[in-house]
């Protein structure tokens, strides 16, 4: 009988100290499943800035932003799961340059924009630029077209939003024509934002090239160079990108997908 009991004991302590094991491997596994969760749920909140600008100076021809600049970065990081949010200074219909919608500047992101009628829908019904606050926000990023050398190069709600984003250490992006924005922008020690740092953006041998160096307020390169920026560029039309830091700069329309993958690869 004593050992009948001895064995009955020894198998209840075994029994209870298993469901313990069992309880702590559940309660483990679930914590994994609610990371994994999280991770997979976290969002990127990516603001596109676009220009409300659309005369190309005093030649009475049209312009605004560049269609391979937005559709590119755009389906770019909305298929990796990024909310987008667009905005420019007046909101309402954002002006598209007609020279990139012709067929020579085609490419397979403005096709899929072409077909895309909620893309559309959401260029003709922009947000207000002063009803966006950084802090909603994981990242900015600009895509060029000559508008924004007009408009976004001294829109004081531009400067003061990429300041804010830049002193909060968040990235901020820019293509082709788009580092205008970047004309005014300081940072806290009153020193341009781009000084000292690697830069390049739309080349003076590419404006020359599609005629308007006479026509533009101002150059691109030669903006990015007198504001202390460490400017750098491959041939004309070639596709080049480069990131200091929170700062991520590319060449030319040619360089939008590279400029979209370094703000994915930083955000991960």
């Amino acid at each position: 009988m004593k050992i009948t009991k001895i064995i009955a004991l020894a198998l209840t302590i075994i029994t209870a100290s298993s469901c313990k094991e069992s309880k702590k491997e559940v309660t483990s596994e679930k914590v994994s499943e609610e990371k994994i969760t999280i991770k997979k749920d976290k969002k990127m909140n990516i603001l596109f800035v676009l220009t409300s600008h659309d005369k190309l100076g005093d030649t009475g021809k049209k312009t605004g932003f560049w269609v391979e600049e937005f559709a590119n970065p755009y389906y770019t990081l909305l298929d990796k799961g990024a909310t987008i949010t667009i905005a420019t200074p007046k909101g309402g219909a954002a002006p598209i340059d007609p020279s990139s919608d012709s067929p020579d500047a085609a490419t397979e992101a403005t096709a899929r924009f072409d077909k895309d009628t909620e893309a559309k829908e959401r260029i003709a019904n922009t947000k207000k630029l002063s009803d966006m606050n950084a802090d909603d926000f994981d990242a900015v990023f600009y895509p060029g077209g000559h508008g924004p050398l007009w408009d976004l190069a001294t829109d004081a709600t531009s400067i003061a939003l990429i300041e804010k984003f830049n002193s909060q250490e968040k990235l901020v992006a820019f293509v082709c024509h788009a580092p205008a924005a970047l004309k005014d922008v300081k940072n806290a020690d009153g020193t341009p934002l781009v000084k000292g740092k690697k830069v390049t953006g739309f080349t003076n041998t590419e404006e020359a090239a599609v005629g308007l160096s006479e026509v533009v307020p101002f150059l691109v390169e030669d903006m990015l160079t007198k504001n202390g920026g460490i400017y750098s560029k491959k041939e004309d039309w070639a596709a080049y990108a480069i990131q200091d830091g929170n700062l991520i700069t590319g060449q030319n329309p040619a360089s939008s997908k590279l400029v979209a993958e370094k703000l994915l690869q930083s955000l991960k």
